[in-house]
């Protein structure tokens, strides 16, 4: 019987053991996939290098938005402020649907020499506000905030 019993502890040691280590695996593989955002005010306050590559989140000021002929007509320009520091974002490619002024944004790319932020990826964040579409009917887009 003593040695029964203690076999289920050994068991259930072993099993502890292996629950920690799975754990302890998978939160530090999460902790290195994690990817966070600076705001515009952090960004300045940490002073990011010129070329280092980053994740700037923040609103896109209203009345910034606007495409420019700088390449071939693939560029567009915004704002992304945090209310005390604004940034300007220079993006390449199509503008996401989503993307709005006063809405949220995050960019992926890199500052340059001239102060300006040159985007890679541009991200446009959307309301939680979602309403079901009536039977048969088409669902509007809120494009306003």
């Amino acid at each position: 019987m003593l040695e029964r019993i203690g076999a289920r502890r050994v068991l259930l040691i072993a099993a502890l053991g292996v629950a920690v280590l799975v754990g302890t695996v998978a939160a530090t593989n999460l902790q290195t996939q994690a990817v966070y955002y600076l705001t515009p005010s952090e960004a300045k306050a940490q002073g990011v290098a010129v070329g280092q590559a980053i994740r700037l989140g923040g609103l896109v000021k209203i009345g910034s938005m606007s495409s420019a002929d700088l390449r071939g007509g693939n560029d567009f320009r915004f704002v992304i402020t945090d209310g005390s520091v604004d940034v300007q974002i220079v993006a390449t490619g199509a503008i996401p649907g989503l993307l709005r002024e006063g809405a949220g944004a995050v960019v992926e790319g890199a500052f340059v020499a001239e102060g300006s932020f040159h985007a890679t990826q541009v991200i446009a964040k959307h309301d939680e506000v979602y309403t079901a579409p009536t039977a048969g009917a088409t669902p509007a887009h809120r494009t306003a905030p």
